[in-house]
């Protein structure tokens, strides 16, 4: 393969000169991790790899160290396993909050061009989940695109349509039957050779299946969803970068449980645009459209041309990013204490070493 086939460009070229300080290293592209152990994509096919030391010492959270999309430098010297020394600045990255109650940023895919925003249309359908895939897929830096499976399973699929045409704006809207492979031409046609998608979604929404459509080699495990709440189960368990026919690659990955969001301010406003649009009509500069008198967005609400249930979703999505924030911050203060330390520590021990 060559790493033009990978997406590799002028860019990503120029990025790596400026940090490959020995001729032993080479780049590649993350196919695979798993527990800090990698797939990497080279000119030669495809290896195993290891972090270097030094790159899990000098990343300060979970979100610089390599992920599934990113270009790396490697390694490889007389072992067979690569050893990851550098990794190169991403160009996208869609990122969430990692599960749990860890504050750190998880990177689900880098350097993808555009994210395929999977739902399917059955019992399991929500508008405000699809909301807050809208906003992260925009703050990652791709386009997004909304992918709607099991039209048959749509208790009204020209409603559904509607709705979800007019919480999507500007991001383009498709409707594909997995199983079958209808309406997939316009999904491919995205993937042209070096471009990269991301499959996202809950389980059981079809990802894998229009992955299987779209590579038309041997299948990927697939499973049935519940038939009593169309809850899906996992068959993906990590996010991998396949190669396509036609040149192109994609990313597919787990279905999500959790999409808690990851410093996404300009995905909300993009996401958001018909609230904020109406904001600066508010009376107060600072409105929060609660409880504040003369509110433009809580008018267009009573008036009927602003869904309730849309600004109740904006509110708690402001309120999540506000108190994400202030994790944060904690967070960098005590990254901030440790660093001091261990520089006073590294001081003290070459000090001593001078007497």
């Amino acid at each position: 393969m060559s790493l033009t086939d990978l997406g590799w460009d002028e860019r990503f070229a120029a990025d790596f000169a400026s940090l490959a300080a020995a001729p032993d290293v080479e780049p590649g592209r993350v196919a695979i991790e798993f527990n800090y152990l990698y797939r990497v994509y080279v000119t030669s096919g495809e290896i195993e790899a290891v972090l270097a030391g030094r790159v899990r010492h000098h990343a300060s959270s979970r979100g610089d160290l390599p992920a599934v999309g990113d270009w790396v430098g490697v390694r490889r010297r007389d072992d067979p396993r690569g050893a990851i020394v550098f990794v190169l600045p991403r160009r996208t990255r869609f990122s969430r909050r990692m599960a749990g109650n860890t504050t750190d940023e998880q990177v689900v895919a880098a350097n993808i061009d555009v994210v395929f925003i999977t739902m399917a249309l059955d019992a399991d359908f929500s508008v405000r989940r699809l909301e807050r895939y809208l906003l992260m897929a925009r703050e990652s830096g791709a386009e997004p695109v909304v992918v709607l499976t099991k039209p048959d399973l749509a208790d009204d699929l020209a409603a559904r349509l509607t709705e979800v045409v007019t919480v999507a704006a500007d991001a383009a809207v498709h409707v594909v039957s997995p199983r079958t492979g209808e309406g997939l031409e316009p999904i491919r046609a995205r993937l042209a050779p070096g471009a990269t998608g991301a499959l996202l979604g809950s389980s059981g929404v079809g990802k894998t299946t229009i992955i299987n459509q779209l590579a038309g080699g041997a299948p990927r495990a697939t499973r049935e969803v519940r038939a009593s709440d169309s809850k899906g189960r996992h068959t993906t368990t990590h996010r991998e970068l396949i190669r396509m026919p036609g040149g192109g690659l994609v990313i597919d990955t787990p279905g999500m449980r959790e999409l808690q969001l990851w410093d996404a301010p300009e995905g909300v406003r993009q996401t958001f645009d018909d609230i904020e649009t109406l904001a600066p009509g508010c009376h107060f500069g600072n409105c929060r459209h609660r409880d504040e008198p003369k509110c433009a967005v809580k008018q267009a609400v009573a008036e009927g041309t602003l869904d309730a249930a849309r600004l109740e979703s904006y509110v708690k999505l402001q309120d999540e990013l506000s108190f994400l924030a202030q994790q944060q911050d904690q967070r960098a203060q005590i990254e901030e204490r440790r660093r001091a330390k261990v520089a006073t520590k590294a001081l003290n021990a070459h000090l001593k070493t001078k007497r």
